[in-house]
């Protein structure tokens, strides 16, 4: 079977600069390592093959032999700068990329993590909120999905009367060494992750885990000024520990809902205040809604739509202190929809006395100036 062709290998563009090619190298070797793959021949071959490409696409005269002639011009028979995957040569640095790739795998610590004990995850739940209780803060019970220590074999994995044995595959050392064409690493054993110890008599309720899957019932004490984004961290909370580590952290991530009335924007809230035109006409006094409950807006005589009106401190007190933001009310003047006959004879009365005064529309009057200069009328 023809060999494929390196670029399609990789990825990447025949043009491809040495960071690209780097960085292509970079995700195919994390995703196709073997340590993350183990007894998956598949991926073994691909994580070669991605190494063979690399090392020659990434040494400039053995990529120019490539480029001209294909695979032929690398055959030592014929001149060219040698096979891919071998030993000999090469400008690849492969002792910085695949330490890049290997820090990726164990987190910048060569040799993973051993001592057994290992910290359990973090875990993360959404809570929906209405505003009132964002707002002015709340007690909630919720119900989270996560892996607590198996009470059978105390969290060893190991039956019990039993205890965990000597890894077979490293001897207790945690780590193995690994050969990959023409280098070679030390990495954490795949079959005990570094701990030098496996369960050779696995605990029948936790299947050798050390954990076991359980819905754990919390209560959530909420503050006041909470916002969608905010986090309330319960420590301890989180996933258990492997091998009988500490647990990890609940992260609680609020959600505000919508509000059938305001909209939040920090500590300011805003809603939308319908009017008759003949309240923005003549003005009046309206019950406007609050957080805290009914309260009086008075309307001045010629309001127009936009008209912003501000309460102060009928907004939110944020979580992290301070004062109350404000209540922003904006003003919408509706049209009336169906009229009666008089009502639609004392309106017509109403256009008819307007017609020629411009002084009851400051708006229109400065608006239509304006289209005459836009068409040259003037």
């Amino acid at each position: 079977m023809s060999k494929r062709d390196y670029y399609d290998i990789l990825g990447v563009e025949r043009g491809a600069s040495e960071a690209e090619l780097k960085k292509a190298y970079r995700r195919l070797a994390m995703k196709h390592h073997p340590d993350r793959n183990p007894d998956d021949k598949a991926s073994e071959d691909k994580f070669k093959e991605a190494n063979e490409a690399y090392e020659v696409l990434s040494d400039a005269n053995k990529r120019a032999a490539f480029d001209q002639y294909g695979h032929a011009g690398l055959d030592p028979s014929m001149g060219g700068g040698g096979g891919g995957g071998g030993g000999g040569g090469g400008g690849a640095n492969f002792s910085d990329i695949f330490g890049d790739v290997f820090s990726d795998f164990f987190g910048g610590a060569r040799g993973g993590q051993r001592g057994g004990a290992q910290r359990g995850s973090d875990l993360r739940y959404t809570l929906e909120l209405d505003l009132e209780e964002a707002v002015r803060g709340t007690s909630v019970t919720i119900r989270v999905p996560t892996l607590v220590h198996c009470n059978t074999c105390e969290g060893s994995g190991a039956k019990k009367g039993t205890s965990p044995v000597t890894c077979t595959t490293c001897g207790g050392i945690g780590q193995v060494r690994m050969q990959q064409g023409f280098f070679s690493v030390q990495q954490t054993c795949p079959r005990c992750h570094g701990n030098g110890k496996m369960i050779a008599d696995p605990c029948t309720s936790c299947h050798g885990q050390g954990r076991v899957e359980e819905h754990k019932t919390l209560s959530v004490k909420v503050p006041a000024g909470v916002d969608t984004g905010d986090r309330i961290r319960l420590s301890g909370e989180g996933e258990a520990g492997a091998m009988g580590g500490p647990a990890g952290d609940l992260y609680v991530v609020v959600n505000v809902r919508e509000h059938a009335i305001f909209q939040r924007d920090g500590k300011h809230l805003h809603c939308e205040v319908p009017i008759s035109f003949t309240d923005a006409a003549l003005g009046g006094e309206l019950e406007v809604p609050t957080l805290d409950g009914r309260v009086k807006l008075r309307i001045p005589e010629g309001t127009q739509t936009g008209k912003l009106f501000r309460l102060r401190g009928k907004g939110v007190a944020p979580v992290r202190g301070g004062g109350a933001g404000d209540l922003m009310c904006r003003v919408a003047i509706e049209t009336p929809v169906s009229l009666d006959r008089r009502q639609r004879e004392l309106l017509e009365e109403f256009r008819k006395s307007l017609q020629g005064n411009t002084a009851h529309s400051p708006k229109a009057s400065g608006w239509f100036e304006g289209v005459k200069r836009f068409f040259g009328d003037v």
